[in-house]
């Protein structure tokens, strides 16, 4: 009698410690969407400081003379495409396919290392035209808008680097799946973001 309900005592246990697990990864899924909300309130402030501060060039050359579509055209072009290798990542570790998965995204992270390679690039030739951060408050809000969404590019980038080196030690597993499909929403929110940066900051001012 005494070793039946050890036996009950010991599989209760076990159920709620599945349970507590279970509980701890929609909490860190509940709180990866409230860093995602906040990350979109703190965009949607640089996109309307941005666009009141348009026209306060004090003088000085303005995006309209000085943005290069063909380079911003190519950044687009290449960022799009890893939201689709890294969508490519998630149909993969669905199909339990693990040396796909990890292919896809070290694509994802390639494509991600080409677009913040142009985007510096874009930047150095900027500040050697004339048109630094300090320059006037046009410059400003367009450095800081497009330098932040940047900066989550590059944080993305070690995430998924991160990831990877995860995967290849502990394979898939329940945890490495969430890690998974949060980072590519967090990818593809960064994509939306850069349709928003794209229009409002570059096809609005040279048009």
């Amino acid at each position: 009698m005494a070793k039946s309900e050890n036996l009950n005592v010991s599989s209760a246990s076990h159920h709620g410690g599945d349970d507590g697990h279970h509980d701890l990864e929609g909490m860190r899924v509940m709180g990866f969407w409230i860093f995602l909300i906040t990350d979109f309130i703190m965009f949607g402030t640089l996109f309307a400081t941005f666009i009141v501060l348009n026209d306060s060039t004090a003088g000085g050359p303005t995006g309209a003379e000085l943005f290069e579509m063909p380079g911003i055209i190519a950044e687009t072009f290449i960022l799009l495409t890893s939201s689709f290798t890294s969508g490519l990542a998630v149909l993969a570790m669905n199909r339990g396919n693990r040396k796909a998965l990890i292919g896809w995204l070290a694509v994802t992270v390639l494509l991600g290392l080409s677009f913040i390679s142009l985007e510096l690039t874009e930047f150095f030739t900027l500040v050697h035209e004339g048109a630094n951060i300090s320059t006037s408050a046009f410059w400003t809000a367009f450095y800081t808008l497009v330098g932040t969404h940047g900066l989550h590019v590059s944080i993305g980038l070690v995430w998924i680097t991160a990831i990877m080196i995860q995967l290849a030690r502990h394979g898939i597993n329940p945890v490495t799946k969430r890690k998974v499909n949060i980072v590519s929403l967090y990818w593809h929110f960064l994509d939306v973001v850069w349709i928003f940066v794209l229009t409002i900051v570059y096809l609005m001012e040279v048009m």
